[in-house]
């Protein structure tokens, strides 16, 4: 009973190819040496296991208030993509200015003072040496001047931080990028803290992109071993984005007990962005595989099949196919390591429907 059912779905399978277009050669008519064929060979090839990940930014920053200041203007907006060193936000610079103009003003003072200072101790260290003076009033002297050099310094250190507050009042982009937040308008009001600063501008760099993957602990010893790993854009059949690095992070997450893997991107990668989600196919052992040139398929309805090229003439066979590499299509069923494809499935069916017409019959 099973054979007889074995039989029957052969036939229709090869109903429905002869229907479709393939049609079988004449018995011991071997093909012509024009025919081009190649030679389906099991190659060597890593085992996967795919895992959905998310692109995400290597460089990505979001830009804080760092000074008490009003917003007066913001040249860029969502989207816009800006050079390194571009102006993001500048505030109103008044208290910050007049704050720089007073700590100038005292290390002028202090300036002054430390130079009568410096002259007075010069000229009691030259009566100190001829004994005119005691030891106590050098001492006074010499400590009048370190006071003095000292309050200098103080002074010349407020400039700094007066001048670090000035400097504030200007934000820039720390690298080339897009803008994907901002979260300020022009006259808004921003504080610098506490309890935290304000965010004001989200900057993201698109040249520079890796990829997070939350893997099962019990994949993690593989992907450690082989340490091979490839991006599948969506929508892209076939292309490939090889990982520069896998690393993986040394602790699991201890809700979901899953391994955290990062994939930095090869510079330029096209088609991904940042906030996309993508297939990543990690090597995770070894095996063969049956690969034929995606040129050599043809498609008949819902079915796949290639030309076979035996002994005795040509055959069209249905086959199950896997993951497409490049112009490599692996092939799940129906090819045998060692067996012929019609490189040329135009001149294969040509050849079929000349043995048809000739009233040839099904035979491989």
């Amino acid at each position: 009973m099973n054979f007889t059912l074995r039989a029957l779905a052969l036939s229709a399978a090869v109903a429905i190819l002869v229907a479709c277009g393939g049609k079988q050669p004449t018995a011991g008519s071997p093909p012509p040496p024009a025919l081009a064929g190649s030679v389906v060979r099991a190659q060597p090839s890593p085992r996967e296991q795919v895992w959905d990940g998310v692109v995400e930014a290597v460089h990505q920053v979001t830009i804080t208030a760092q000074t008490n200041a009003r917003v007066v203007e913001l040249p860029y907006d969502v989207n816009d993509v800006v050079a390194k060193g571009a102006v993001l936000v500048r505030f109103s610079d008044v208290e910050q200015k007049s704050a720089r103009n007073a700590a100038q003003a005292q290390i002028a003072s202090a300036q002054a003072t430390y130079k009568d200072a410096q002259a007075s101790y010069v000229r009691i260290a030259a009566v100190y040496a001829k004994g005119f003076v005691s030891t106590a009033q050098m001492d006074q002297q010499r400590a009048a001047r370190d006071a003095a050099r000292a309050a200098l310094e103080a002074a010349r250190a407020q400039l700094g931080a007066v001048g670090q507050q000035l400097d504030y009042t200007v934000l820039r982009a720390p690298f080339a990028g897009i803008i994907t937040r901002r979260f300020v308008h022009v006259g808004e009001a921003v504080q610098a803290g506490p309890p935290s600063p304000q965010p004001l501008i989200q900057l993201q760099a698109l040249n520079d992109l890796r990829v997070n993957v939350q893997v099962p602990q019990s994949a993690v010893d593989a992907i450690r071993t082989f340490h091979t790993a490839d991006v599948l854009p969506a929508g892209e059949h076939g292309r490939r984005i090889t990982a520069t690095a896998v690393e993986v992070f040394p602790y699991a997450d201890p809700d979901s007990h899953t391994f955290n893997v990062r994939l930095p991107l090869p510079a330029g990668a096209q088609g991904l962005y940042p906030g996309m989600t993508v297939k990543v196919a990690f090597a995770t052992g070894e095996a063969k595989r049956l690969l034929v040139p995606a040129s050599t398929l043809v498609q008949r309805g819902e079915l796949v099949a290639v030309y076979v090229i035996g002994e005795h003439g040509v055959t069209l066979r249905q086959v199950r196919t896997g993951s497409r590499e490049g112009d490599q299509v692996e092939v799940l069923a129906g090819l045998d390591d060692g067996e012929r494809v019609a490189t040329d499935p135009q001149a294969a069916m040509a050849y079929l429907d000349k043995q048809h017409a000739a009233g040839g019959t099904a035979h491989d």
